[in-house]
């Protein structure tokens, strides 16, 4: 094995010798030592450009993965989620693939409240026409009522599944206009095993109470009124809180599980449409509903 020279000098300022070892080639090892070369200074406009695209490809990445932001334009849900209301929807917790314990995913439950593309109603194409309906492009928001194979059925203010009733706490509502979130009539106290409210109007309540017939929508088809429908598999029935006022899968039947977005989370921001916008005014501070930011979804 060779050994690297040792060779001695003479300080000139301190007369002393000191050994260090020479590359037997005759040049010192410290100066076999190469340095990385070093580019040109990053510029001001470079460092924020970099960063600014690293920004973009981790927020393609959590909406593409993660969570969505989407807006209701609708009532059908209201009092539960109001028009106005911004929301973020958890993509995660429903995605496809197998579960892993130590991940926040799961299976879809009664009850959650969903966000999907719309799967289009076959019995009133010509609605689907319209901008704001077009199947496979549009999102709803809906809950969860059933479950791939169960049997359900609407008859006056109840819903049944596979011939039980389902706990809903039912709340008697009056429509104000079609922005404005409902104005509550009667609401009795909660039962336990009622998860989440439902809204009807004072009229459907009324005729369910004498036993008359509630009058359900013409554009109904599915699961109403003895005709009961089962849930195909790898599919689900939703329903709006919305009872009166919602065209659900009452109207188009049920939503694929490939078109399920994800879970709606909480509101990130919430205006009240009933008032006009005015970018040039301080309409944006006081006409946000700042009680409902930041609220859960149930």
């Amino acid at each position: 094995m060779n050994e690297p020279a040792i060779t001695t000098e003479k300080s000139e300022s301190a007369g002393v010798f000191s050994a260090r070892p020479v590359n037997p080639n005759g040049r010192d090892r410290d100066s076999l030592v190469e340095t990385e070369p070093t580019g040109p200074p990053k510029t001001v406009i470079r460092e924020y450009f970099e960063s600014a695209v690293v920004t973009v490809i981790m927020a393609l990445f959590g909406m593409t993965f993660i969570v969505q932001a989407v807006k209701v334009p609708t009532g059908s849900m209201q009092n539960t989620i109001t028009v106005g209301d911004h929301l973020l929807v958890n993509k995660f917790v429903f995605a496809p693939g197998p579960r892993f314990p130590f991940l926040p995913q799961r299976e879809i439950k009664r009850g959650d409240i969903i966000v999907f593309k719309y799967p289009g109603n076959p019995f009133d194409p010509e609605r689907d026409k319209q901008e704001d309906n077009i199947p496979y492009k549009v999102n709803y928001v809906k809950r969860v009522i059933g479950l791939p194979g169960d049997t359900v059925e609407v008859k006056g203010l109840r819903v049944f599944i596979n011939g039980q009733p389902l706990p809903e706490h039912v709340i008697v509502a009056r429509n104000i206009n079609d922005k404005a979130p409902l104005e509550i009539i009667e609401d009795t106290p909660r039962k336990g095993d009622e998860p989440y409210d439902v809204y009807y109007f004072e009229r459907t309540v009324n005729a369910a109470r004498t036993g008359q017939e509630t009058g359900s929508s013409p554009d109904f088809h599915f699961a109403v009124n003895g005709k009961p429908a089962k849930v195909p598999a790898n599919s689900y029935f939703v329903m709006g809180d919305d009872r009166d006022n919602s065209l659900d899968g009452r109207a188009w039947g049920f939503v694929p599980r490939d078109l399920i977005i994800g879970r709606a989370m909480f509101v990130y921001w919430s205006y009240d449409e009933t008032q006009s916008f005015n970018p040039l005014s301080f309409d944006f501070f006081t006409n946000t509903r700042w009680r409902r930011t930041g609220t859960m979804v149930r």
